[in-house]
């Protein structure tokens, strides 16, 4: 059993299926200075958990509470009662064995059901036979679904492909908003924006549109944000270097040569001596005589893009 002398914002109540949102209608008479009013913790709550109609504003003097399903004081409806003196608690027609009053008039609704949702009133009586009496309605709201995002292509061709990302699902009365590196979406002419902003569109793509994107649904509700994503953006290879400690070198002594071309995904290298094949590999480090002379080669080659890349140093051996 929880009490509400507990806080109840100490609860964690995780958003599952369906959500209730709370809209207070307030009726009362005679007017006071203090208004009664029903609360309820949490103002969200998932199918199957609990939510607790708190009472604020109680008047002095009372000698108990009614509950009722709807907004008429209807017998048939009558949930539970609490009397103060004796501490007594009565059940009536409408309870489920889910409802419990307390001395405070909160009342608390265990494992919600789509059955719960509607108005509850309260009927606070005074000595004297004065009565209050104060409504609450609960809204039926449907779960904001988790969205997620497509891609005509997730590894397009730098300065080649159109990228089109989609936030999905697709549904009446959701705002669709585009996040980049956690922020929103810059000022450009190659970013357009489709479908009820639904669909980003990159024109061109380059190096620096990786990302990770993001795309957040938002209704009266709340809102909820995608898993982020990132484009695998291919490119290259750029015109390779190569490294060399030296420019000449002594017959019997290890030649050391490296080889790097901007790429991705990476490059894969061989060697040429004089245009013949030496060997695969982005480093070369042979014992050289001065039969290696000659005029050293790089290829670089990109299989995802099909693109290679030559460059070349003469090292002399003496």
């Amino acid at each position: 059993t929880v009490s509400p002398s507990v806080p109840f914002s100490r609860w964690h109540i995780p958003w599952q299926k369906l959500l209730f949102t709370v809209l207070l209608f307030i009726f009362w008479n005679p007017p006071t200075t203090a208004q009664v009013t029903i609360e309820a913790q949490p103002t969200k709550v998932s199918e199957g958990k609990d939510v607790l109609l708190l009472v604020h504003n109680l008047p002095q003097n009372l000698t108990g509470y009614i509950w009722y399903k709807g907004q008429i004081m209807d017998l048939h409806q009558f949930i539970t009662a609490y009397t103060i003196d004796t501490e007594t608690i009565i059940s009536g027609p409408a309870y489920s064995g889910r409802e419990t009053v307390y001395s405070n008039a909160s009342l608390l609704i265990q494992n919600v059901t789509k059955n719960d949702t509607g108005s509850y009133t309260i009927q606070i009586i005074k000595r004297g036979d004065k009565i209050k009496r104060v409504t609450g309605h609960f809204t039926l709201y449907p779960e904001l679904p988790k969205p997620y995002i497509t891609s005509n292509n997730f590894n397009p061709m730098e300065n080649k492909n159109v990228v089109a990302l989609t936030c999905e699902p697709r549904t009446q009365g959701y705002t669709y908003l585009w996040r980049v590196n956690g922020q929103s979406l810059p000022v450009s002419p190659r970013l357009k924006q489709a479908g009820e902003n639904r669909i980003l569109i990159l024109a061109n793509v380059t190096r620096n549109d990786t990302g990770p994107y993001e795309c957040e649904i938002r209704d009266r509700v709340g809102s909820i944000c995608s898993d982020p994503v990132t484009l695998d953006v291919l490119y290259g290879p750029h015109v390779p270097r190569i490294f060399s400690p030296l420019t000449y070198y002594h017959s019997g002594r290890t030649l050391y040569l490296s080889c790097f071309a901007d790429s991705n995904p990476p490059a894969e290298y061989c060697w040429t001596i004089d245009g013949k094949f030496l060997q695969s590999g982005q480093e070369l480090s042979p014992r050289i005589t001065t039969e290696h002379s000659g005029l050293y080669g790089c290829s670089a080659r990109n299989s995802a893009t099909g693109r290679e890349r030559s460059t070349f140093k003469r090292i002399k051996v003496f």
